[in-house]
């Protein structure tokens, strides 16, 4: 593995610049679990690093459809690596509810960033999340509950079809009550986890409800019936070009199973809480990935090069580095804020208070944002490492691949600016605006004024609008906000006395809200780039 990659062998937590300082700032208990992360972080260099290459490149799940005497069973077969792996990190799903919490919980994800098994972890977690608020009445409910968070089962979240694809309100699975269980019938299109859920959670609309997506219920699915027979067919899995690690397939319920999930009419809330915890496991890992490239970049500018000198004196590499740690920083930072929000408001139930849609409106600004950041970042460690970043053997290459999902998952870039939208027309801007204002008074500076100017304009324009002419504002006015956020947290972390975070948030601010280049001082300030030492 040495020789595909210059991350392999070291540790992820320790030489990461970012993130032990900004969850220092958000999450008082990192004190007390700083060694946990450390040796996870030595994992997640090492045995977790190989057995995700090896699982991408050799070894993605296989569907088994039959046994030997000819018995439907729809399973998947993992490689031991995987397997082995899963076990390994099957501890992250229990964090939010034991002392680790979200906090812990994300910055693991973080950590790991392999983007098929975190997802095999997300999903898990979101089945046991509504299982562990809204299950009550379910027979075996606290029981499955365990089964999942302790990686003795594993769950799945099953939304998508597809005619509507993000538009849960084109769903067509319809849910019937016979008197003993409800049973579904329709198609779920993109199911990740098919195959290896042995619970999933799914929509589907009871046949006397509304049209659209206020209309749903939610529903747990077991894998088998009540008499032990299957109770869903997969069709097939997809051949995707990354995040292989997990298994995503087509799912065809035809009576199925299934018991619904608190109030029918309430559904569709229930759905949305998913997504939120889905979407900053999004944020993390997306910021994760982007960190692993990362790590490859630094070890690739001082071994290669070119001209006569190494490339990392080069001033244009340096100008490219100093756009990784910028990016880095600033999505890093606007996730874990976002995490932190959540984490005040996720025992909220409907109808759900001010805190909470301020929680959904950061969420919608990380999850698109960090997505973004992800997929650049990871584009131009490419792009550095020249030739060899384009063959799939070594390891930079990959992370490119990975990244690209996250876009997409969870509602891509124009879902979350009409979500974003939504809370906007709830005020959930208002209270996050007024902390921003708060953080970037703070600074005083010219950057942190325009910073300030330019987000109180864009949230006026934007309420202002109405209609197709907001929607049509609304990605921008979501970046804009996005990017205000990332110079504001960015100024914050300098408040500890940080000039390496104040420099940051200016180069933020003149990067992406005032449209300028990275100024030419930058060249000879290696310490914007917060690199350390790989481990002896």
């Amino acid at each position: 593995m040495e020789s595909m990659s210059y991350a392999y062998g070291t540790n992820h937590f320790l030489r990461d610049p970012d993130l032990a300082t900004i969850l220092d700032r958000m999450w008082p208990d990192l004190a007390r679990h700083r060694a946990l992360l450390a040796s996870f972080g030595d994992a997640a260099g090492s045995t977790l690093y190989e057995a995700a290459y090896h699982v991408d490149h050799e070894a993605r799940p296989v569907l088994v459809a039959h046994t030997l005497d000819g018995q439907r069973i729809d399973r998947v077969r993992l490689a031991p690596a995987e397997r082995q792996a899963l076990h390994d990190t099957a501890f992250i799903m229990e964090a939010p509810y034991n002392e680790l919490g979200w906090m812990g919980h994300y910055a693991l994800l973080y950590l790991l960033a392999d983007p098929g098994l975190a997802c095999i972890l997300t999903i898990t977690n979101q089945t046991a999340y509504a299982l562990k608020k809204y299950g009550a009445g379910i027979p075996g409910a606290d029981d499955i509950f365990r089964q999942l968070t302790q990686g003795r089962a594993w769950g799945a979240t099953w939304m998508t079809e597809s005619q509507g694809g993000s538009d849960l309100g084109a769903n067509r699975t319809i849910a019937v009550f016979d008197g003993a269980v409800w049973r579904l019938t329709g198609d779920k299109y993109f199911a990740s986890g098919a195959g290896l859920a042995d619970y999933a959670i799914v929509t589907a609309r009871p046949a006397e409800a509304v049209a659209g997506p206020k209309g749903l219920g939610l529903f747990l699915l077991p894998r088998l019936r009540r008499d032990g027979g299957l109770n869903f067919h997969v069709r097939r899995l997809k051949d995707k070009s990354a995040t292989r690690a997990v298994p995503s397939g087509e799912v065809e319920l035809a009576g199925s199973e299934a018991y619904l999930i608190g109030q029918p009419s309430e559904g569709i809330y229930y759905t949305l809480e998913n997504l939120n915890v889905s979407r900053l496991a999004n944020a993390a890992a997306a910021m994760g990935i982007a960190a692993k490239a990362r790590l490859e970049v630094w070890g690739r500018v001082r071994a290669r090069k070119s001209f006569g000198q190494a490339l990392i004196e080069h001033p244009l590499i340096r100008r490219d580095l100093t756009d990784i740690a910028v990016r880095m920083a600033g999505g890093t930072a606007l996730a874990f804020a976002s995490a932190a929000q959540f984490n005040r408001v996720y025992q909220e139930r409907p109808p759900y208070s001010p805190d909470y849609h301020e929680a959904r409106f950061m969420t919608h600004l990380a999850k698109s944002r960090t997505a973004e950041h992800s997929a650049e970042i990871t584009r131009m460690a490419m792009e550095l490492f020249g030739g060899l970043g384009f063959l799939d053997e070594y390891a930079v290459s990959r992370w490119h691949r990975e990244a690209l999902i996250t876009p997409i998952w969870e509602g891509p870039s124009n879902i979350q600016a009409l979500d974003f939208l939504e809370t906007v027309r709830k005020g959930a801007h208002r209270p996050f605006l007024a902390a921003m204002e708060s953080l970037l008074r703070l600074s005083g500076s010219f950057a942190a004024r325009h910073t300030w100017d330019t987000m109180r304009a864009t949230a006026e324009h934007l309420e202002s609008a109405s209609g197709r002419e907001a929607q049509w504002m609304a990605k921008k006015a979501l970046t804009t906000l996005a990017d205000g956020a990332q110079v504001a947290l960015l100024y914050d972390l300098a408040e500890g006395g940080s000039e390496r975070f104040q420099k940051l948030a200016e180069l933020y601010h003149a990067r992406f809200l005032a449209h300028q280049e990275y100024p030419a001082w930058v060249d000879g300030d290696a310490s914007l780039w917060g690199e350390r030492e790989a481990d002896s």
